[in-house]
């Protein structure tokens, strides 16, 4: 059974920093994509940043030269480190696989003004 466990948000002030992590079981972690979503209030969730099983990454526009994935295959781990965060980046944010599986329950990010 898939299951992918989210933590590390928080509330922080605009302009700091917080850095999430994903652990990943029950898939051969090293050969997938990983991706990070989020989901603000009232809105759709959306894909925040990509990494291939090669390393390559890709974001969404809102978040370039802010935000960082990565991963450790050894830790079966993915990490979203998110600096500089402004109020529109308060969402709960989810960590999935491609393909996609089932979401697990994500880790709210709060940014105060």
């Amino acid at each position: 059974q898939v299951q992918l466990l989210e933590s590390g948000g928080g509330v922080v002030q605009a302009g700091g920093s917080l850095r999430l992590s994903c652990v990943v079981s029950g898939i051969y972690f090293s050969i997938n994509a990983m991706m990070w979503y989020r989901q603000a209030p009232g809105k759709q969730r959306e894909l925040v940043a990509a990494i291939t099983s090669g390393g390559s990454t890709n974001y969404v526009d809102s978040v370039k030269g802010r935000f960082t994935i990565s991963r450790d295959n050894a830790k079966n781990t993915v990490y979203l480190q998110m600096n500089n965060l402004k109020p529109e980046d308060t969402a709960v944010y989810y960590c999935n696989s491609m393909p996609q599986r089932s979401w697990g329950t994500g880790t709210p990010v709060t940014v105060s003004s």
